[in-house]
């Protein structure tokens, strides 16, 4: 339904040339001024780098101890935790799902003939040693494969030698594996570097034939940036002879996921008002500073920070608990949820930080707040965005303030960090990070990202300390500090304070769907103008949808609803009145387009298919036990559907299975679903498939009509 122009928009909408218009003079917080200035003032971005220092600093070999003990990055944040006295902490062990994983010793390759040298260690850079790699002690002549297409290593005569080529290690290995090679060594231009000394994380493992379904051992993988590896390249491309030994060392080690946790105690105990999450490790061989070493400092500064005002008097004990979590990205975070669901099951939403500390201007990079999914509107989307504005807004000289003493409002700098302008920006949801899994379906913690991008160095030998920021970590620190606090300490006054900004913002934002909506329609013919109109209209009805269920989920921090609900009920007429009348020009505008064309008639009303008609008088709801009926519910229970449901009602286009059972609410039809659904992503889904998908979660026994 909705095309590239929608994406265009919905995509880079808030952009930051967008907030030139903010009064220049004016800026405000949720949090009055004295808190603000004592959050700002015991931030520290110097100790959040000092965490990615400890922790990352380089890339290296970890110990074979480290996997049978407690890993280095696990211990550090727990010690620290104890030393900021911060008393309710845990550092807590489960079991991973696999018995053992690869660890790396030792992985060298030198040339033996005609001269003596070393080409890569593992020592020198533990990216060097492809992870996967098996035992080997062998002498043999390196072949140049180019590519390492399957044709360009079959011309190459590479059996029992050492295939040397230019691209993806893991390509470059299946291919000459499968010729009978020994081993591989990738110069790493798989990627479009800037940097000649970068080499990506890779992964190598047993390779089969399709054909006759044979299976070879992996042998082993070394890869060479592009600097280094153009030495050897244009030596074999000359015709060089050169034989290498190779020597690799590895084993497989037992592991458990080690998970830290700890809570900022509420005045009342029991009541979480936010959970804070970071990743300490993305795999146990990648150890990337940025990514997401700097997640982790930035929530154990946090919990710093808070912790120590609070103890010290400086802000009163917020209402409600804080919690923060750090581990294994995914496979620490699910494991986590699920043991400790009945506990956090009513908190109120989730901050995750992933790859926060990047130094903004050496990556060419935006910070940029991923809001939630339309299924879990709410309001923490418009608190974060509020301390991201003020930060953002400023820390830049405007020209208004040129002659004042501080041309640079707010400014918040590290002392030893960089002075540069705040560039940020906020966008529509996006996962692959820990808050998916506070996302989940049956757990519907509504949970934001908060991210800069891109990051040049991201999944290479690049992502180390030197990338990082103590100022943007300041940064970072105090939104998600000032965040955190305003949810945790919410009263009624606060309640209504939250809904009036989510209006103002929900005015601009609407604002926004409608130029998109306008552009629709004024790009459409006499062919597609009825069609691009409806479209438009359902863009319109879906944000204006999520706008109200956005202010309506401030009703949840309310005492008094009494007190509360004649303000949220009066912003939800304002945004109501907002979507009217973008309704009504966008209808007049499509009306003066007809004419324009020469239609007789384009009806206002939207025209539905049968299917659609019937997907419009089916309204779903949750049945009892399904909603936030854990982590797993939506999985599982799909999974033991028969052969002949799945049969009966098949989906066959590619769905957001998770993205529509969250938009169930008793009152959207399955057609309003489907069209909050396409109004998140480009293209239509086709409404069979959503159908179906109901009838399935029916059987399931998760919803009912």
């Amino acid at each position: 339904m909705i095309r590239n122009i929608f994406l265009l928009g919905a995509f880079m909408f808030l952009s930051t040339f967008l907030y030139g218009q903010y009064t220049p003079w004016y800026y405000w917080t949720f949090l009055p001024e004295e808190q603000m200035n004592e959050i700002i003032g015991e931030a520290s971005g110097e100790t959040a780098y000092h965490t990615i220092i400890e922790t990352a600093g380089y890339t290296r070999n970890r110990r074979a101890e480290e996997y049978r003990t407690t890993f280095r990055e696990s211990a550090y944040i727990y010690d620290k935790l104890q030393f900021y006295g911060i008393t309710e902490a845990d550092l807590v062990r489960v079991p991973a799902r696999n018995d053992e994983t690869w660890n790396g010793i030792r992985g060298d390759l030198w040339e033996i003939s005609p001269g003596r040298s070393k080409i890569v260690s593992y020592r020198d850079n533990a990216f060097q040693l492809t992870q996967g790699s098996t035992d080997a002690d062998v002498r043999a002549e390196l072949v140049w494969v180019g590519r390492g297409s399957q044709e360009e290593v079959n011309g190459a005569d590479v059996e029992g030698k050492i295939a040397v080529g230019h691209g993806n290690v893991s390509y470059i290995h299946r291919n000459a594996i499968m010729a009978g090679a020994l081993g591989v060594v990738a110069i790493s231009d798989s990627r479009n570097y800037f940097d000649p000394l970068q080499i990506p994380a890779g992964r190598i493992g047993q390779v089969q034939n399709p054909d006759t379904e044979e299976i070879r051992p992996a042998g082993f993988a070394f890869q060479m940036n592009v600097r280094e590896g153009q030495y050897l390249r244009n030596r074999l491309l000359r015709g060089e002879s050169i034989v290498a030994h190779a020597t690799v060392e590895t084993s497989m080690e037992p592991y458990e996921i080690q998970n830290v946790e700890a809570t900022i105690v509420g005045q009342n105990p029991d009541e979480i008002g936010v959970i804070l999450s970071a990743h300490i490790f993305e795999g146990l061989v990648k150890q990337g500073a940025n990514d997401n070493k700097s997640g982790g400092a930035a929530i154990l500064e946090v919990a710093r920070v808070l912790n120590t005002l609070i103890e010290e008097g400086r802000i009163p004990r917020p209402k409600r608990s804080i919690r923060f979590v750090w581990g294994p990205e995914f496979s620490g975070t699910r494991p986590w949820v699920e043991m400790n669901f009945e506990d956090i099951r009513d908190a109120l939403c989730n901050i995750n930080m992933d790859m926060v500390g990047e130094w903004l201007s050496l990556n060419k990079s935006t910070f940029s707040l991923m809001r939630t999914t339309f299924g879990n509107a709410h309001y923490v989307n418009d608190v974060v965005e509020n301390y991201f504005r003020f930060v953002g807004e400023g820390n830049k000289e405007k020209i208004h303030n040129r002659r004042d003493t501080y041309p640079v409002a707010q400014r918040i700098v590290a002392p030893f960090g960089a002075d540069e302008p705040f560039r940020y920006s906020i966008e529509p949801h996006y996962g692959s990070s820990d808050h998916v899994v506070f996302n989940n379906f049956g757990v519907q913690i509504p949970g934001v990202m908060l991210i800069a991008w891109p990051d040049q160095w991201y999944h290479t030998s690049g992502d180390v300390a030197d990338k990082a920021d103590p100022t943007q970590l300041r940064r970072a620190v105090v939104i998600a500090a000032a965040s955190a606090y305003t949810i945790a300490n919410a009263d009624d006054e606060m309640a209504i304070k939250i809904a009036a900004e989510i209006t103002g913002n929900a005015t601009r934002r609407l604002g926004h769907q409608l130029q998109v909506a306008m552009d629709m329609v004024n790009n459409s013919d006499a062919d597609n103008l009825q069609v691009r109109y409806q479209e438009a209209s359902e863009l319109l009805k879906a944000h204006l949808l999520n706008e109200l269920a956005t202010v309506a989920s401030t009703y949840e921090l309310a005492e008094d609803t009494d007190l509360v609900s004649n303000n949220i009920e009066a912003m939800k007429t304002s945004i109501e009145a907002v979507g009217l009348s973008h309704r009504n020009a966008l209808q007049a505008r499509m009306q003066t387009r007809s004419r324009i064309l020469g239609l007789d008639a384009v009806s206002p009303e939207i025209i539905l298919t049968e299917e659609e008609e019937r997907a419009s008088n089916i309204i779903p709801s949750y049945t009892p036990g399904t909603y936030k009926g854990g982590p797993n519910i939506l999985n599982e229970s799909l999974a033991a559907l028969s052969e002949e449901a799945t049969e009966e009602y098949p989906v066959k286009g590619r769905i957001d299975r998770t993205e529509i059972a969250r938009l169930v609410n008793g009152e959207y039809s399955i057609y309003t679903i489907r069209t909050l659904l396409d109004a998140q992503q480009e293209g239509s889904t086709n409404m069979r498939d959503i159908l179906n998908y109901f009838e399935q979660m029916k059987i399931a026994g998760l919803v009912d009509f």
